[in-house]
C-alpha cells in the first residue's frame, strides 16, 4: 500500500481512540503546567519537564498517526513511556486534584498508545 493510499483508508476505532486519548491528554498537561507554574518551588521542576515531555509526544504521536507515518509505531512506544513517566511525576502531589487528573488521563493515553504500538497502522 502507498503512503497515499494509506492516508485515504479511514483511521481503525483503536487509531482514533488513540488520537483522541493522546489529543485529549496533550490537553490536560498544557492545562497542568499552568497550574504547576502558578505554585511555583523547586519540586515542580522535576514535574514540569515530565509534563512538557509528554505535552510533546502525545500532540506529534497524534499528528503521526494522522498522517499515517511509518514512524508512528515506534512513537507509540515512546509516548506510552513519556505518559508513565508523567503519570507518575504527577502522582507525587496525590492531594492535588488537576495532577490526579493528568495522572489519570497519562495512564489511559500510555496503555492506548502501547496497545496501538503492537498494532499495524
Amino acid at each position: 500500500m502507498t503512503q497515499q493510499s494509506a492516508a485515504a483508508t479511514p483511521m481503525s476505532k483503536e487509531m482514533q481512540d488513540c488520537v483522541n486519548a493522546c489529543v485529549s491528554c496533550h490537553s490536560v498537561c498544557e492545562e497542568t503546567m499552568s497550574s504547576c507554574l502558578q505554585m511555583g518551588g523547586q519540586p515542580q521542576m522535576q514535574i514540569m519537564r515530565a509534563l512538557m515531555d509528554c505535552s510533546e509526544m502525545t500532540r506529534m504521536c497524534a499528528d503521526m498517526m494522522m498522517r499515517r507515518s511509518p514512524l508512528a509505531n515506534e512513537m507509540c512506544m515512546i509516548c506510552a513511556q513519556a505518559c508513565d513517566m508523567c503519570a507518575e511525576a504527577c502522582m507525587s502531589m496525590p492531594d492535588d486534584a488537576q495532577m490526579m487528573r493528568c495522572a489519570e488521563s497519562c495512564r489511559r493515553c500510555g496503555e492506548m498508545c502501547r496497545a496501538m504500538a503492537g498494532a499495524t497502522m
